[in-house]
C-alpha cells in the first residue's frame, strides 16, 4: 500500500532504511572529523557498545513519522493543577478529557529538578521533579501520546553534578565546563542575552572563569571533553528509554566553542547533532529529533543537514511574527512572499508549524525579512498590548531586538482596546489555522489553546519578562469556564479542537503532500495543498484583513470543509478574519 494512503501515524517511509553497518560506518566517520581519528577509534567504539546496550531496553515499538492526524501540544508538566492529585496526573487527565485524540504527541517541557529559568537549568537529567510525579506518571502519559522530552544539553545548573564535579575535581567530572582565561576576549561570541558570557566560580584549582551562554547559572557543558558527548548521548538513549517520541534539543546552535568566531552554528555542533542522529538510529529508530534555533531562517533550515540527516524536525520560527505582521497590518504580502520559499525537505524532514509558545515570539528570524520599521513596529505594539520587549547584546555592545514577550491572543488583540469578542476569537483562531494548512506539522501551546491572556501578575510575582505568557491553571476553574460555552476559553478550543479534527480527515494535509503559496491579494494568505495517493486538493484562505475580500476560486468544484458548504464555483467573499479549507477532489 502506498504510505500516504494510510491514516495512521506511520504515514511516512521508515526514516532508517540504512543498514546497520551504514550506521555504524558513519558514526566512526563522524567522530573521527570532530575529535580527531586517535581519539575517534576508542570513542566511536564506546558510542556503539552504549547504543546497543541502550536498544536492548527501549520499550515496545512506537509509531514513527508523521500525518495529517498528527498535531503538537506544548505545557509545562504543572501548567494544570489539582488538590490532591500530582500535577502530572492532573494534565493526563485534563488532556484525555478535553483533547483526546485532537492532538497525538505532547511537548512536556523541562520536567527535571532545576534552579532557575523555570526548568531550562537543569539539576539532573535522569530525574522527574518530585513536585509533577516520577518516572511512572510520564510513562502513563507515553501511553496516550507521543511524547516530546527536552533535552536541554547545551548548558546544566551550577548545582548539578558535573558543575559541581568539576569545580570539587572530582576526576569523573574534569572539564565537563568551558573554562578560560579571564580578560580572553570574546567580543565575536554571539549573544542572545545581556548578561556576561563568563562568571567566576570557585575551583580546587582555584578561580576559574566558566562559559555561560544564558545566565551564571547555567553552565555551559564542554563538548570538546569526549566523556561529556558519551555521558550526554547516554542522557538522550535513556529518555527514549523512558517513553519520549521526539527530544527536543535546547539552545542547540551554541554547543560547540571555538575563540574567534561567533560560536553558533559551527560544523561541529552539525556534526554532533548529526551523530545523536546516527545513534538514535541504532538504537531508537522511532525517535525523532527537533532543534530549537530561534535564529534567521536561512541558518534555521540548515538544521534539516543534507535533506533530513541531521534533525528532522525544525521550528518554523519565522512563522510567529510574520503572522503577526499580517493581522497587524492586514496586509499577508509579506507572509506570502516568505512562505513561498519554503522548500518540501522530503520523507525524512518536515517543519513545526508554530505560533505560540513557551517562549516569546521571536524577533531574530524576521531579519531580513521585515524592514527596521517594521520590526519596531512590533515591538512597539508588544508594549501597547501589555508586553515587554526582550533584547540581545550584539559584538558592538548595542542591543537589538530578540523576542515579544506577550502571549499571542494579546499580541493579537488589544486588551484594553473594545474590539468585540467575536472578532478577537476570529483573528486569534485564524492565527492558529495557518499552521494546520502549512507544510509540516502544527504544534499549539496549551495556554494559548485556552485563550489565555497577559499574565501581568505572574510577572510582578517573578521578576521574568517571559512569565507573562506562562500562567497555570487550578483545574476546577478551568473546568467551570469551559463549561460556559460563551466563554472566551471554551470559544477558543472548541474552534480549535473542530479543525484539528477535521484537519485529520485530509490527506492533502499530510506534512509531505505538495505546498504551493498562491498570491490571492494582500488580504488574504492562502496555501495550496495536493495530496499524491487520493489526489485531494485544498485551497485554504485565510482573510486577515478587516474587511470583506474576494476570492476567485481555480477551475472545478470546491467545497468549504469548515462550513460544510455546498459545491462553491468561481467567485467567493471571505468575511473579515475568516478560514476557509475549499476541498476538492478527484
Amino acid at each position: 500500500m502506498n504510505v500516504l494512503q494510510s491514516t495512521e501515524t506511520i504515514a511516512t517511509p521508515s526514516p532508517h532504511l540504512r543498514s546497520e553497518a551504514e550506521i555504524v560506518a558513519s558514526v566512526r566517520a563522524r567522530v573521527a572529523l570532530v575529535y580527531g581519528r586517535e581519539t575517534g577509534g576508542p570513542l566511536a567504539d564506546a558510542l556503539i557498545a552504549l547504543a546497543l546496550t541502550r536498544r536492548a531496553e527501549m520499550p515496545p515499538a512506537r509509531a514513527e513519522g508523521w500525518s495529517e492526524r498528527d498535531a503538537m501540544l506544548i505545557t509545562y508538566g504543572d501548567t494544570i493543577r489539582e488538590a490532591g492529585q500530582m500535577p502530572l496526573r492532573a494534565l493526563g487527565a485534563f488532556l484525555r478529557k478535553h483533547l483526546g485524540s485532537s492532538v497525538s504527541l505532547v511537548h512536556l517541557l523541562p520536567h527535571f529538578p532545576f534552579s532557575s529559568d523555570d526548568g531550562f537549568s537543569v539539576i539532573d537529567y535522569r530525574k522527574v521533579r518530585e513536585d509533577l510525579g516520577d518516572w511512572d506518571d510520564v510513562e502513563a502519559l507515553a501511553a496516550d501520546y507521543r511524547l516530546v522530552f527536552d533535552a536541554v544539553v547545551n548548558h546544566v545548573s551550577q548545582h548539578s553534578d558535573y558543575v559541581k564535579g568539576h569545580c570539587s575535581g572530582d576526576p569523573a567530572r574534569a572539564d565537563f565546563a568551558v573554562a578560560i582565561p579571564e580578560g580572553t576576549d570574546t567580543s565575536s561570541v554571539l549573544r542572545t542575552r545581556n548578561l556576561p558570557l563568563l562568571h567566576p566560580f570557585e575551583t580546587v584549582r582555584g578561580v576559574e572563569w566558566l562559559w555561560t551562554t544564558f545566565s551564571a547559572d547555567q553552565v555551559d557543558l564542554n563538548f570538546r571533553n569526549p566523556a561529556v558527548l558519551v555521558e550526554v548521548t547516554d542522557v538522550l538513549l535513556f529518555y527514549a528509554v523512558r517513553g519520549a517520541s521526539m527530544l527536543r534539543l535546547d539552545a542547540i546552535p551554541y554547543l560547540w566553542k571555538e575563540l574567534g568566531t561567533s560560536c553558533a552554528h559551527l560544523p561541529q555542533t552539525h556534526e554532533i547533532i548529526k551523530l545523536w542522529r546516527d545513534l538514535l538510529d541504532l538504537a531508537a529508530p522511532h525517535l525523532l529529533l527537533l532543534t530549537e534555533t530561534n535564529v534567521p531562517h536561512k541558518e534555521n533550515v540548515s538544521y534539516f543537514g543534507e535533506r533530513g540527516d541531521e534533525a528532522q524536525i525544525i521550528y518554523n520560527f519565522s512563522l510567529p511574527p510574520l503572522l503577526l505582521w499580517a493581522l497587524h497590518s492586514g496586509d499577508a504580502s509579506v507572509l506570502t512572499r516568505w512562505a513561498a520559499t519554503l522548500d518540501y525537505i522530503g520523507p525524512r524532514a518536515t517543519y513545526l508549524n508554530i505560533t505560540a509558545t513557551h517562549d516569546g515570539i521571536g524577533m531574530r528570524p524576521t531579519e531580513g525579512i521585515l524592514t527596521e520599521v517594521q520590526r519596531q513596529e512590533l515591538c512597539d505594539l508588544a508594549r501597547r498590548h501589555g508586553g515587554d520587549i526582550t533584547g540581545k547584546r550584539n559584538a558592538d555592545g548595542s542591543v537589538s531586538f530578540y523576542e515579544l514577550n506577550v502571549t499571542y491572543f494579546d499580541a493579537l488583540n488589544d486588551p484594553a482596546a473594545a474590539r468585540p469578542l467575536d472578532e478577537q476569537i476570529d483573528r486569534f483562531v485564524l492565527s492558529q489555522a495557518v499552521p494546520m494548512a502549512l507544510m509540516g506539522v502544527p504544534a499549539f501551546y496549551l495556554p494559548a489553546m485556552l485563550g489565555t491572556r497577559n499574565d501581568q501578575a505572574l510577572v510582578v510575582s517573578t521578576g521574568r519578562a517571559r512569565s507573562i505568557n506562562r500562567s497555570s491553571f487550578d483545574v476546577a476553574a478551568l473546568e467551570r469556564e469551559l463549561a460556559d460555552p460563551g466563554g472566551l476559553r471554551a470559544r477558543v478550543l472548541a474552534r480549535i479542537k473542530r479543525l484539528l479534527d477535521l484537519r485529520a480527515t485530509l490527506p492533502a494535509f499530510h506534512p509531505d503532500a505538495a505546498q504551493e503559496i498562491p498570491d490571492l491579494g494582500p488580504s488574504v494568505f492562502a496555501v495550496l495543498r495536493r495530496d499524491a495517493a487520493t489526489g485531494q486538493t485544498v485551497l485554504a484562505c485565510h482573510n486577515v484583513a478587516s474587511a470583506t475580500a474576494a476570492v476567485r476560486l481555480p477551475e472545478g468544484a470546491w467545497r468549504d470543509a469548515i462550513a460544510d458548504s455546498r459545491p462553491a464555483l468561481g467567485d467567493v467573499s471571505l468575511p473579515p478574519f475568516a478560514v476557509c479549507w475549499f476541498v476538492r477532489s478527484p
